[in-house]
This record gives structure tokens, sequence and C-alpha cells, in this order.
């Protein structure tokens, strides 16, 4: 049986701290199905004022879309797009992006607590499934537009990291019901999550939703 074959590392578009100083914190942004890294980088620019020591990078997700014609990328395919196969896809991408952090933070000289995962869509299965799943956690947790994978499979998972849940009303991708069943499902695991519903927003990020996410993680890097 032929093995299959290592994807290469993780990369995409990156600032440097918008201070000129060293980095202090990592800030990693996941793309949804179907785009790239460029597609999100601009959340970073829109963000440096807020933090300009941070760090931001926005990762091609590792496999091509199986049209080749379409382009954009994806962290795993979605054929019949069911909850079981959200959870088997974010299960079995985990390690990959897991890897890549690994790889970042040690090159930066940071470990978990500098870090914030920020994705949409599909970005934002793979932000809650490795996020919620590190050895330390991770110092915030922003999804817009997504769903938790694996509701029914969070014992065990850490509880320290603080999640902000930012989801349009109007979104008929990914229906805002599942940004309200996320934050049950975390809010009962003990996760301290908390749910924005935008009104008149489909599957998207608007103004709205970008000073929401760097409120919240400038919040979360604060002095304490």
């Amino acid at each position: 049986m032929m093995q299959r074959p290592t994807p290469p590392p993780l990369d995409g578009p990156r600032l440097a701290p918008a201070s000129g100083n060293a980095p202090r914190q990592l800030i990693v942004i996941l793309h949804g199905y179907g785009a790239d890294g460029a597609d999100l980088i601009d959340l970073g620019r829109a963000w440096q004022g807020q933090l300009p020591d941070a760090a931001f990078i926005a990762p091609d997700a590792p496999e091509p879309l199986p049209f080749e014609a379409l382009g954009g990328r994806q962290w795993f395919p979605l054929e019949d797009r069911s909850p079981q196969e959200y959870r088997i896809g974010a299960e079995a991408a985990q390690a990959t992006l897991d890897r890549f952090l690994d790889r970042e933070l040690a090159a930066l000289g940071l470990d978990d607590r500098a870090l914030a995962l920020v994705g949409f869509s599909q970005g934002a299965m793979m932000t809650f499934q490795s996020g919620l799943r590190r050895k330390m956690p991770p110092a915030a947790l922003l999804g817009f537009s997504g769903l938790l994978p694996g509701t029914d499979r969070l014992t065990g998972i850490q509880t320290g990291s603080p999640v902000l849940i930012v989801h349009g009303e109007e979104d008929d991708v990914v229906p805002v019901y599942h940004g309200d069943a996320a934050q049950a499902a975390l809010s009962n695991a003990g996760v301290a999550t908390t749910l924005h519903r935008l009104s008149g927003l489909g599957h998207s990020i608007d103004e709205r939703g970008m000073v929401l996410g760097g409120r919240f993680l400038e919040k979360a890097f604060a002095p304490s």
C-alpha cells in the first residue's frame, strides 16, 4: 500500500510588526474553503494599529481544490457537508496545522500564550479544532462564519482560551444556528465564549466584525 506523500510545510502572506520591534505576539489567520492566505491577510493590516508588536501570517491551506480550474485551496475536502465530514476532515488536518504553529512559534521564540488563531468559515473550523487542543492554551480563538467540528467530542479540550464567534444572521452557506450551537457547546464545556450575531450580514466579514475582532484580540493580549 502506497503511503500518502507528506504535504510541504504551510506558508503564506506575512506582516511584520508595525512597531518595527521583534514580535511579541503571533496572530495566525486561516482562510475559508476555496480561498488562500491572500484573501484574509488584510485583516492583519486592519489590526496592526491596535497590535503594533504582533506578527501576522495567513497560511495557504495544504490542499488544492479538486477542480483545478476553480483555483483556491482547502483545509480538507468538502463533499456532502455533513457534521461527520466536518469532524473527520478537521481532525485529519489538525496535525499539519499544529506542525506549522509549532514551527512559527519556535522561530519567533514565543509560546502559545503569545498566539491567537483567527479563522473564517472552514478556517474557523480549524481554529477551533486545533486551538482547543493545544497543550498550552492560546491567548485567543476567533471564528468568523464557522462552526465547531465534533460538538460531541469536547471531553479533554483545554478551556483556557477565550473564544469569540462572529456570525452573520443572513449567512446562507454556514447558517447562523451553527454559531449558536458552537457557543452553547463550548460554554457547556467550560470555555469562556462570546457570540455576536450580526444583522443583515451573509457569509462574510464586515467592518463590524473587524472592529469586534480587533477589540477582542487587543484585550486578549493586554497586560494582566
